[in-house]
């Protein structure tokens, strides 16, 4: 059963960079039948999709988020990383990485962020 667990800092100043790793197990991200995205949730709002990375590497990002993200590999095997500049409190929120197959959803617990001076 695949399994994957969201990291981060936590806390983050206004401009900066956060990164966040989520780790999979019980599964391969260069499994074939997978994509792995990353989810947020701020105060009061719904849920947004960030963006996925598929089984060769490659990488869709939400229209609206585009010029501040990026999604890549980890650099440990069987990690998946998200990348935001330019942060905001805006940007506050629970990020949630998922494993997503046909029929089949592997979500994370979450990582909580706080953009805030």
């Amino acid at each position: 059963q695949v399994r994957v667990q969201e990291s981060g800092p936590g806390l983050v100043k206004p401009s900066q960079t956060v990164s966040l790793i989520c780790t999979v197990s019980g599964g391969s991200i260069t499994a074939a039948d997978y994509s792995w995205h990353w989810i947020r949730q701020s105060p009061g709002k719904g849920l947004e999709w960030i963006g996925r990375l598929v089984p060769d590497a490659s990488t869709t990002i939400a229209p609206s988020l585009k010029s501040r993200v990026s999604i890549s590999r980890g650099t440990s095997k069987n990690q998946f990383t998200l990348q935001m500049t330019s942060v905001t409190p805006e940007d506050t929120g629970g990020y949630y990485c998922a494993g997503i197959a046909l029929g089949s959803a592997s979500w994370g617990q979450g990582t909580q962020v706080t953009v805030s001076s």
